[in-house]
């Protein structure tokens, strides 16, 4: 009974690991750009 009450946690748990993977790669991602786009207008302004 044991092994069977500690295996819905971890099932519930993998979910929360890939939303949370899934939000970072999309913040990294969103920051690079504008990273980007910061870099470029301040190249073509000089």
């Amino acid at each position: 009974m044991s092994q069977t009450k500690k295996k819905p946690p971890m099932m519930k748990t993998k979910p929360k690991e890939t939303v949370n993977k899934k939000a970072l790669i999309w913040i990294g991602a969103s920051f690079v750009l504008v990273v980007i786009v910061m870099t470029l207008l301040l190249i073509l302004d000089k």
